[in-house]
């Protein structure tokens, strides 16, 4: 499915995703959030030289009828907001990339520097707090990007403990994808 030694896989925390469910495939721990995660990936591909980015981690779903391991392919950025200045929610002023579509199969993602826990002003079908910067670093170099996202907890008053309860299923599931 993928060529291990030119992909890297790049998850925010270890409990996400511990090294013992992919032994054999470089995981890169980014550490939350999008600055984080940018510096985090520009650093692996300096390292790595790497053809395929996998973003593996865990969102909230902002619809009931979402769980499990999906795949994201829309990537948003929930928190820029530049209305004031005529710019649409989400877009980014004066810059040509604002939404990015890889072209695959999947939901759509709105990522932000904030835990969600009630229902956030840009509507996705996802939420999470690294994605869309590790989708536009890619974008920008050229890597194939590929975000899959376990479902840990449904964006609500409730999402911190679905969050902690989750983590270990979420591991389960993406690693027997890889596997």
């Amino acid at each position: 499915m993928f060529n291990k030694s030119k992909t890297i896989i790049l998850v925010a925390l270890e409990d996400e995703l511990p090294k013992k469910y992919l032994p054999t495939w470089d995981i890169i721990y980014t550490g939350v959030g999008k600055i984080n995660a940018a510096y985090s990936l520009s650093k692996a591909i300096h390292e790595f030289a790497p053809n395929t980015v996998i973003n593996f981690g865990t969102a909230g779903a902002l619809s009931n009828n979402l769980n499990g391991l999906q795949e994201v392919s829309v990537f948003k950025q929930r928190d820029m907001n530049a209305e004031g200045l005529g710019f649409v929610l989400g877009e980014t002023p004066f810059d040509k990339i604002s939404t990015i579509d890889n072209k695959r199969m999947g939901l759509s993602c709105g990522t932000g520097d904030s835990f969600v826990n009630t229902k956030p002003k840009l509507l996705t079908d996802l939420v999470d707090m690294e994605a869309y910067a590790l989708a536009k670093v890619c974008k920008l170099n050229q890597i194939e990007f590929i975000c899959y996202k376990y479902i840990s907890d449904n964006a609500d008053s409730n999402a911190n403990n679905a969050w902690n309860e989750n983590l270990k299923n979420g591991a389960l599931a993406f690693s027997g994808l890889l596997s």
